[in-house]
């Protein structure tokens, strides 16, 4: 029998495009502004589960790099878990984002070429006014706030688009975004950002 999974809570990604990332509505077959893509993504698990084990409350991040466009595949990527994340929960997490238990994630089992593995540390995800603050242990300092909009309080948003993360996606940018490990050195403050809110799983 397949392991369900559900998923709910809010992303925060920062990535190396200059202006706002193509994928969004290319759905992936745009090449990223710059050579390749660069990105680190805190997620903010508000509800969800792994079969029995419960995963509200539990922050992660990931980190992904990717050669060209994103369709194509080759990608590099690696988990982080916060430290106070059940063995269960890690082990229900690291099956989801490997895409192994199909779903949301399904795609990532095929267009990621390398998985360099899970690091259980530290992940705080805050919102401090309309700011997301994601820092990962020594590995990731991100500050990213939404772009404001013409109408008053109304941030610049995607919506009802195909794009597998969200529907509604918030355009951002990087106040602060620095992602150091697995021999990777980027700043990629004042590029684009993304916020969105996630309802994932592979119930029907």
């Amino acid at each position: 029998m397949r392991e369900q999974w559900t998923l709910k809570g809010e992303m925060a990604l920062s990535c190396s495009c200059t202006v706002f990332c193509p994928c969004v509505l290319s759905l992936g077959d745009h090449p990223p502004t710059e050579d390749r893509c660069q990105t680190w993504a805190g997620i903010r698990i508000d509800s969800g589960h792994f079969d029995e084990t419960d995963l509200g409350g539990v922050n992660i991040a990931l980190m992904m790099d990717l050669p060209g466009i994103m369709s194509r595949g080759n990608w590099t990527a690696a988990l982080f878990v916060d430290e106070k994340a059940s063995a269960q929960a890690v082990k229900g997490l690291t099956r989801i984002f490997s895409g192994r238990v199909g779903g949301t994630t399904h795609l990532l089992s095929i267009l990621v070429g390398q998985f360099l593995g899970v690091r259980q540390v530290p992940v705080s995800y805050e919102t401090q006014g309309e700011t997301r603050i994601v820092k990962v242990k020594d590995y990731i300092d991100g500050a990213i706030t939404p772009v404001k909009g013409k109408d008053t309080g109304q941030n610049v948003t995607i919506r009802n688009s195909e794009y597998w993360i969200a529907p509604d996606v918030i355009v951002a940018r990087a106040d602060k975004s620095r992602f150091r490990g697995f021999g990777r050195n980027w700043n990629l403050k004042g590029r684009s950002c993304e916020i969105c809110q996630l309802d994932w799983g592979n119930h029907q």
